[in-house]
Order: structure tokens, then C-alpha cells, then sequence
């Protein structure tokens, strides 16, 4: 049986403000979970939660252009970072708390994968990691020998370029395997899809190899659920599924915002929103358009969407930082998470002991 790491925990004082809905804290409570998202830019991983008292708990840690994230069980977190996939694992035992934390998510595991431009990253039903390779525009899994395994390369590419041709970005499962990619274009020339990013993305069937919706706009975070194929048209602002029998994408809702992350709880979305990371107003996407027309500012925060009507519930704001949200993902059973990363000795404090197997079961 594990054992409660044995240190003194501090929170580090930070500088950002996060505002929320007036409903948000009672949505998460409603919905025993919590929220973890990441801000690439500014290397940082917000963890969501409430304190004992209700109020919302908001903790940040530190991890390199922290990217990509996937959880299946509350009790391990995955995460890309800049040339790096991480596994963090829970290590609190069942009813113990650290601080009032009741799951506290320690680095254990680390696979070097090297300057791939980790994105989207997932973990199949019998175990193997796969992960959108950017730069080389192909699902690849990890080795113990070598920074990656390709597993796949969309029907568009004559092989592996490494020159970021068509920036492969999502990855949606289904039924436990890797089943649909989005791409901001189709291209085969270095860094080509810069210049389709108002209409030029696709998203691939991986089984069948062949493209299933067309004419999108930076399509981002591909998640199947509940029996569809869901994603954020990101250059769009919206929101929606794809219908895979007509090839074409159905928006549920608008968010003003560069939208992308993307994961579920019970009849709702949590979907993230960015700013335009050069300081302007998305002059050269559609987005841009809609929000100059509806005088709006986008933000960067979360978005909880009701999928039976496309209304944006609740919402929470992160003010004070710059960076871009990448992605989301819902502890479910978890009420205030808590993580540690390497800016303070804390890490090294954090002993936790297995169980002694008995000799006559080794």
C-alpha cells in the first residue's frame, strides 16, 4: 500500500487572475470533477478544483511548452511538453489528502522523443501511446531505442517530411484505437499550410486512409463521443461535429475565441479559447471577420457547452498571462488536484513506497 508523500506542501504565489462564471464551482461540484488545461506558450499546467469549502481552487505548475494531454483514469495524467512525453501518476493512497489536495499528480515517467512538435497525445486500450508528430506529419508511437515509431502517414504525403508540411495536430480515439487526425491542409511542401489556413484543413480516417471532411479552418482536439466525431474549427470559432456520411462539419455553437481543447463531462463540453498569440484580432481567419462584425474580444479561458443546445453555460477567464490554451481534459471522482513539476525541491521531498510483495507470491 502506498503511503502519503512526506513533505510540507507550498503553493507558489503567481501573478495571473482567474475568473469564472457565478455558476462554474457549483458546475464542477455537480459534476464531481475536476479540470486540468494546459497554456503552451507560457509553459504552464492549470490544474481546477474547489477547496473544502466549495470555493474554486486554482493551482498552476511549470512544465516546458506543456501541450497535449490525455486521461483515462483519474489516477494518470499524460502530457507532451516540448520534446518530452510525460506520465504523471497520482500519489496520494485512497482517502488520504495532502494539504486538502485529495490527488496530488507527481512526474514518474518520461520518454524523450526529441523536437517533434508534440501535439496531440493518446493512449489506446491495450496501452500504446500514440501521438500527433507534427514536424514529420504522421502518428508515431514511443521506442526505448529511437525518439519515435511511425505508425501512420496521411494519404496526402509521399512519406516522412520533416518540415511540418501539413501540421497534423489532433488525434481522436475510438473503440480504444486511434481513429481520426485533423490537419490544417493537405500540403507536401515545408510549412506550406500557412497559406490554407482559412479553408484548407481536413480530417483523415486512419482505418480507411482517406479523407472525410474537407474545407475546415484550422481544425483542432478531434474527440469522439457519444457516438460522433466532434472538433474545434478553430480558425472559425466554432464548435461542432462532423457529419461523416456527408463529409462536412456541423457547427453546435460559436465561442469568440481561437477555440482548441476539447474533452467531456456528461452532457457537456469544456472547450478552450485563446487570443490571437501576435497581439491582433485573427485579421487573416474567418474569425477575425466575426469578431470585428460583432465587436467582440476573444478570450482566453474555458467554455462549458451544453451539447443539447449549444448554449455556453458556464466559463472560466485566466487574465494576467499571455500564452495559448492547447488542450483539456476532466478528472472525473477527482475535487481538487494538485501536481509538482521541478521549480521547487518539493519533488525531491515526495516519497512515496509501494507495497512489499509477499515472498511466497514473488
Amino acid at each position: 500500500m502506498t503511503t502519503a508523500p512526506s513533505f510540507q506542501y507550498l503553493d507558489l504565489a503567481q501573478d495571473y487572475e482567474i475568473s469564472t462564471s457565478a455558476g462554474f464551482a457549483g458546475w464542477l461540484a455537480e459534476h464531481n470533477t475536476s479540470l486540468v488545461f494546459s497554456n503552451a506558450l507560457e509553459h504552464k499546467l492549470f490544474l481546477i478544483g474547489l477547496k473544502p469549502d466549495g470555493r474554486l481552487s486554482v493551482q498552476s505548475r511549470t512544465f516546458d511548452r506543456c501541450m497535449g494531454l490525455f486521461s483515462s483514469d483519474p489516477q494518470t495524467l499524460y502530457m507532451a511538453t516540448r520534446y518530452q512525453i510525460w506520465r504523471l501518476e497520482n500519489g496520494l493512497p485512497p482517502g488520504q489528502t495532502a494539504d486538502e489536495y485529495d490527488h496530488l499528480y507527481l512526474p514518474r515517467v518520461a520518454h524523450t522523443v526529441g523536437m517533434v512538435n508534440l501535439r496531440d497525445i493518446a493512449v489506446e486500450a491495450g496501452g500504446r501511446v500514440v501521438f500527433a508528430n507534427t514536424r514529420f506529419g504522421c502518428l508515431a508511437t514511443l521506442s526505448d531505442q529511437h525518439s519515435f515509431v511511425p505508425l501512420w502517414i496521411p494519404p496526402f504525403l509521399p512519406g516522412l517530411l520533416a518540415d511540418d508540411c501539413c501540421h497534423l495536430n489532433g488525434l481522436a480515439l475510438r473503440d480504444g484505437r486511434a481513429a481520426y487526425v485533423t490537419s490544417a491542409a493537405t500540403t507536401a511542401a515545408p510549412n506550406a499550410w500557412r497559406e490554407h489556413r482559412a479553408n484548407g484543413g481536413v480530417v483523415v480516417d486512419v482505418a480507411r486512409n482517406t479523407i472525410v471532411a474537407a474545407g475546415l479552418s484550422l481544425p483542432h482536439s478531434p474527440r469522439w463521443y457519444r457516438q460522433r466525431l466532434w472538433l474545434t474549427n478553430s480558425g472559425t470559432g466554432e464548435f461542432g461535429t462532423i457529419d461523416l456520411d456527408a463529409g462536412r462539419f456541423i457547427p453546435l455553437t460559436f465561442a469568440p475565441g481561437f477555440l482548441r481543447g476539447l474533452c467531456f463531462v456528461d452532457d457537456y463540453a469544456v472547450v478552450g479559447s485563446s487570443k490571437d498569440r501576435r497581439g491582433g484580432s485573427f485579421g487573416d481567419l474567418p474569425l477575425g471577420d466575426r469578431l470585428q462584425k460583432g465587436k467582440l474580444e476573444p478570450w482566453r479561458g474555458l467554455y462549458v457547452v451544453d451539447l443539447r443546445t449549444g448554449a455556453i453555460d458556464h466559463w472560466l477567464r485566466l487574465e494576467g498571462v499571455s500564452g495559448e490554451i492547447y488542450d483539456v481534459v476532466a478528472l472525473p471522482g477527482v475535487r481538487r488536484p494538485a501536481a509538482l513539476d521541478f521549480e521547487t525541491d518539493q519533488i525531491q521531498q515526495s516519497v512515496t513506497i509501494g507495497r512489499m510483495p509477499n515472498p511466497r507470491e514473488a
